[in-house]
């Protein structure tokens, strides 16, 4: 595959996923409509996994997409020590989101005798937390977004908590939440190979696939849960993102919207 346009694969609406080797579930939020039929901007907003895991033809690839900052809600235990080389490159700012040791080497022990509900009902219980307990680095997300900068967001595998993420970046940009919702299951799609290689391992330690999966791959529930707590504890996304986290969409929206 040619290397040449850093967003050579389209996807629905014209937008496009980043072609990379070793980086997961990794695409532009450009395409997307937002507020008054305006189209989010190309090239300016990436989600992706642990771009930490880029070969070095992906960072080369990663470089020449301007990247101002990027955006870390890892914890400190899923961060390895070899990821040293990416971070000298870009402007790297850790927000970490979620407490205690994340890690599989920890998670995968826990889920030997669980069950499938136990572990959906965690993932609920996950996202219904995002609003109330995260709010800093939710945040301070959106005010490093309110500069104007071309950031890259990301966790792990670009899903749970960079789709938080995304839904109140989205949600700031008007974009409706039908498509916020597509946008964010669209990481089952591009994290399959990903799942495959955690699948192998976590059944080498005892888990069973029918547990894992809801740990690995993202529904609609997760992400209601979250919209949910907003309306409920905060009075809808507007207020929540006015009041409590400070954000001016105007000023997000003239940055990453189309004229």
């Amino acid at each position: 595959m040619s290397r040449s346009n850093p967003a050579d694969v389209p996807l629905a609406n014209g937008r496009r996923r980043l072609a990379l080797d070793s980086v997961h579930n990794a695409r532009d939020l450009g395409g997307l409509t937002g507020a008054n039929g305006r189209r989010v901007r190309d090239g300016k907003l990436f989600r992706s996994g642990n771009p930490a895991r880029a070969s070095a033809a992906d960072i080369e690839f990663l470089g020449g997409l301007a990247l101002q900052a990027v955006i870390d809600f890892r914890a400190d235990s899923e961060k390895a020590q070899d990821e040293a080389h990416f971070g000298k490159r870009f402007t790297w700012i850790a927000s970490p989101v979620l407490d205690g040791n994340m890690s599989m080497a920890v998670l995968l022990p826990r889920l030997r005798d669980s069950t499938q509900a136990a572990v959906s009902a965690m993932m609920v219980d996950i996202y219904r937390d995002f609003p109330s307990r995260y709010q800093a680095p939710f945040g301070s997300f959106l005010q490093t977004a309110a500069t104007g900068k071309t950031l890259l967001i990301h966790c792990t595998a670009g899903k749970d908590r960079t789709g938080f993420a995304s839904l109140l970046l989205l949600s700031a940009l008007g974009v409706s939440q039908d498509d916020i919702v597509a946008n964010y299951l669209e990481s089952n799609h591009w994290n399959a190979r990903f799942f495959q290689q955690i699948l192998a391992k976590s059944a080498e330690r005892g888990v069973r696939d029918d547990v894992m999966m809801p740990l690995l791959e993202v529904a609609p529930a997760y992400l209601e849960a979250s919209v949910q707590a907003i309306d409920q504890a905060f009075g809808g996304m507007d207020r929540y993102l006015r009041d409590v986290l400070h954000v001016d969409v105007d000023v997000l929206r003239a940055h990453y919207l189309e004229d």
